[in-house]
């Protein structure tokens, strides 16, 4: 028989004693909830006894934290704090100490005082002061970067002692960066290199590299593009300063001019070179103003005071009163006097061949007189309106053998170029730079080259 069958049957029995006896149906329902168990589980294990636990109580005293060192770190004297400020313009040194926090009379007087400390009220806007203050705004320490442009950068520690301060200055190791930087004429350099973030000191490098090939103040074209890359000085990542321009190209009216530093970077010697080695630097500037305009030319012109047609046999550039006029080369100055016509006039003798004349000037520089040496840029003079002159301006001749001729058809000697082993080493400073220039050329002039 199949145990279905059997099932059926055991379950037909059960079903027909419960239907006699309620007893009975007590003991079968008991009985088939045992076949379906059996059927279905197979048995009940059954729970285990639990054991009887006993609970103790204890009682201990614990002794309190010692928090005395930690009030005492409550204590204004023992809290510091570290605040760090950058000079702003027109500060005074009781403005710096309030915004670094610092409340201490005997630390303000001792930075009057003391020699090296002292510095901290001469710091140019910008640089950056960090200061070390207790909870009563007492001063424990101070440290700044301090340069002034004619010593090496240096670092100031200032440092509370058991006696009152003492002062600590240090020569410091610069971090040089390199900064790449372009722009474009639109209507004066300087406002281009505004635009394009470029500090001013590294805008009179430009202008000092291309005098010898650009008067900036005539020969720039809305549209002329420049390139520029230059050094920059930190210090334990502050900004000190701006170094030297390594490589400036300038595009200006349909011509490419470029400017690559070579030389010793240690002993700071060394020149302007083009991509091919030749020196930029000239024996003459092209123009003794910096920024100026040409008013008249070296031509036949009506006199503006006789009203007679004359030879004018220099260049006149238009400026305000008092703008300073440079000597275009090396050499001695032969006349400091003046001269009639000609005004307030310096002559500087350039060797044996060469010579230059600057008339109208409203004054000479301190110590300009007959037999002093001066270098090309040095100022000589002011513009001015002496003599026979109409206005501010200055008269410029170029004379050869004690001719005047026109400075602009004169081919001007050159120092000489690169040779042998220097110029094989400036070929590979040069392919860097040419790299650089041309990642700062404008996209679309980067895809055309391609």
């Amino acid at each position: 028989m199949r145990i279905k069958d059997k099932f059926i049957e055991i379950r037909t029995v059960i079903w027909s004693t419960l239907r006699h006896s309620r007893k009975a149906r007590s003991v079968s329902a008991y009985a088939l909830g045992l076949g379906f168990i059996t059927f279905g589980a197979m048995g009940v294990v059954p729970a285990p006894e639990l054991p009887n636990f006993i609970t103790t109580t204890t009682v201990e005293e614990l002794a309190l934290p010692d928090v005395s060192s930690q009030i005492a770190t409550l204590n204004p004297d023992s809290q510091q704090f570290i605040a760090e400020e950058r000079v702003r313009s027109g500060d005074s040194l009781g403005s710096l100490l309030e915004r670094l926090g610092v409340d201490d009379q005997q630390a303000a007087n001792f930075i009057r005082n003391d020699p090296v400390a002292r510095n901290l009220i001469n710091l140019r806007p910008g640089r950056v002061v960090r200061a070390t203050v207790n909870g009563n705004g007492k001063l424990l320490s101070a440290t700044t970067i301090y340069a002034d442009g004619k010593s090496p950068t240096k670092k100031i520690r200032i440092n509370r002692t058991n006696d009152g301060f003492s002062s600590l200055e240090m020569e410091t190791i610069l971090e040089r960066r390199t900064e790449m930087r372009s722009g474009e004429i639109r209507s004066t350099l300087f406002a281009a290199t505004d635009s394009a973030q470029i500090p001013d000191a590294v805008a009179m490098q430009l202008v000092d590299i291309f005098s010898y090939d650009i008067d900036f103040a005539s020969d720039l074209r809305r549209g002329d593009r420049f390139n520029v890359i230059y050094e920059t000085l930190w210090q334990e990542g502050e900004y000190v300063r701006t170094g030297r321009i390594l490589g400036a190209e300038f595009l200006n009216g349909g011509r490419t001019l470029q400017a690559i530093w070579f030389g010793d970077q240690e002993k700071n010697q060394g020149g302007y070179y083009d991509s091919n080695g030749k020196s930029l630097k000239k024996v003459f500037l092209k123009s003794p103003l910096e920024f100026s305009r040409v008013t008249s030319g070296f031509s036949l012109r009506v006199h503006p005071i006789s009203g007679l047609w004359k030879q004018h046999k220099g260049i006149d550039f238009a400026a305000p009163i008092g703008t300073p006029i440079r000597s275009v080369g090396d050499g001695v100055i032969d006349v400091a006097s003046n001269q009639g016509g000609y005004g307030n006039m310096i002559v500087v003798q350039h060797g044996s061949h060469y010579s230059t004349a600057y008339a109208h000037m409203s004054s000479f520089a301190a110590g300009m007189r007959k037999g002093v040496k001066v270098s090309r840029g040095d100022v000589i003079g002011y513009v001015g309106t002496t003599g026979w002159s109409t206005g501010p301006h200055l008269h410029y001749e170029f004379r050869v053998s004690n001719e005047a001729r026109n400075p602009n058809s004169i081919v001007m000697p050159e120092a000489p170029a690169l040779a042998g082993s220097d110029l094989q080493n400036f070929h590979a400073t040069a392919s860097t730079m040419a790299h650089r220039f041309a990642l700062l050329m404008p996209r679309d002039e980067r895809l055309a080259s391609r």
